[in-house]
């Protein structure tokens, strides 16, 4: 747990902002509407609820972004399998995440793991 950024709500699946390239659009018309635009960008977000923040903080959890990157394509193999809300297991660390919002709803560090059971989950991710 030595990992070092801090969580805050949202965090880009993608390690590069969107850009623009004007000469792509200049002359054409641009097609999507700003909620669209919002939609897609959120689509690729891995969220933290207030309560996995408080939790997060409390237990002294913090992680690199290499390991959100791994954490956000454990997501995004569970979306494609069709889960809903999956407990992922990375290293010494639990999370339960809503798939369908990317939403990490808590998280557990290892001694909250020891003698725990995780219910109204469909489905685990375990990574190494």
């Amino acid at each position: 747990m030595s990992d070092s950024v801090k969580i805050g709500h949202f965090f880009p699946v993608k390690g590069t902002p969107l850009s623009l390239d004007r000469r792509a659009v200049q002359g054409k018309e641009q097609t999507a509407a700003p909620s669209e635009f919002r939609n897609m960008l959120q689509s690729e977000l891995l969220k933290f609820s207030h309560h996995a923040e408080l939790r997060m903080e409390q237990r002294g959890i913090r992680l690199k972004p290499e390991s959100l990157t791994q954490i956000m394509k454990a997501v995004d193999e569970a979306a494609l399998k069709g889960a809903k809300d999956s407990l992922i297991v990375y290293r010494d660390i639990a999370m339960i995440v809503n798939v369908p919002t990317r939403t990490v709803v808590t998280a557990l560090d290892g001694q909250a793991m020891k003698s725990n059971v995780f219910t109204q989950i469909d489905s685990a991710i375990i990574l190494s």
